[in-house]
């Protein structure tokens, strides 16, 4: 996409009076510190939405910031794993404007115990004085382990989670061994290694694991995706009092009924709008949403 087609398109998303500003993101380089391939999926949403231009900055080891595999347990929250990876980034680059992601895998808070990928991508503009955050989560995860001391068992479990594909991690014995293999991703190589953990195994078995890391895991790569398309949807949306970009969804208003005792639920009928720098709110109601909901969102009907 050329510089003129991105700047139509950024126009054609805007009102007049804000096109100038985001206009400032068109051609400018933003730091992106990354070692895991997710430029693969960010920089397209972000630069054809915003006519950025995304600068991969390398020479540092996000790892230190905490491992899937365990070795390095991730130090604060989500949150601020991401903002410190986007900080160091624009240290390294001495570039105003910076972005990072942070994913997690864990039981989803709703549904229990159910994996739920959850990844944050941070916006970091120091120029404005600004931080938007994207986010996006999926159920349909590739978060998946298996021990055993027999190939068919193996080789049946890698066809499931979609090897090669999929990348493997594999241990001898549980998945505390120090001993491991990351990015295993061919068959013969699964194999072997397969043959070699279980002679190092101290009861034969070995552990397998998905490896979670974005480009070992396609699945993973596209909530990633998903959260840059939200982070593009919120940095197009401007304050109308300030003109800032981030001007996006702060609280739910709840209120649908249920479908069996028409009484209000906490599933919401609009959100509350809010910037992320003045106190401006608007309350947006949704549209497109049934008047009622099911009675398994009911509180009286299902408590």
């Amino acid at each position: 996409m050329t510089a003129e087609t991105t700047s139509n398109t950024l126009n054609s998303l805007l009102s007049d009076s804000h096109a100038g500003l985001l206009g400032r993101y068109l051609n400018k380089p933003v730091a992106f510190l990354t070692q895991h391939g997710k430029e693969r999926v960010v920089e397209p949403v972000l630069s054809s939405s915003l006519g950025c231009q995304i600068e991969l900055v390398r020479g540092f080891d996000t790892d230190q910031f905490g491992t899937f595999t365990r070795e390095i347990p991730r130090q604060g929250t989500q949150l601020e794993a991401a903002r410190q990876k986007a900080r160091e980034g624009m240290k390294l680059s001495g570039r105003s404007l910076g972005l990072a992601s942070e994913g997690s895998f864990g039981p989803d808070p709703v549904v229990g115990f159910f994996p739920l990928n959850l990844e944050m991508l941070v916006w970091i503009d120091d120029d404005l004085e600004l931080e938007v955050v994207g986010v996006a989560a999926s159920r349909n995860t590739n978060s998946a382990h298996l021990s055993s001391a027999s190939w068919d068992e193996v080789a049946k479990f890698a066809e499931q989670i979609g090897f090669p594909d999929q990348h493997l991690i594999v241990r001898p014995f549980d998945q505390d061994d120090p001993r491991l293999w990351k990015g295993v991703a061919d068959w013969s190589r699964l194999r072997n290694i397969f043959e070699l953990a279980r002679d190092m195994s101290e009861n034969g078995s070995v552990f397998l694991e998905t490896d979670l890391r974005a480009y070992a895991n396609p699945k993973r790569m596209l909530v990633i995706r998903d959260a840059a398309e939200d982070l593009a949807k919120k940095l197009l949306s401007v304050c109308p009092k300030c003109h800032l970009p981030g001007f996006a969804r702060v609280d739910p208003v709840p209120g649908r009924r249920c479908e069996v005792c028409g009484c209000a639920t906490d599933t919401p009928v609009a959100w509350i709008l809010g910037c992320l720098k003045c106190p401006h709110r608007e309350v947006r109601p949704l549209e497109g949403v049934p008047e009622y909901v099911s009675a398994a969102e009911c509180p009286r009907c299902n408590p």
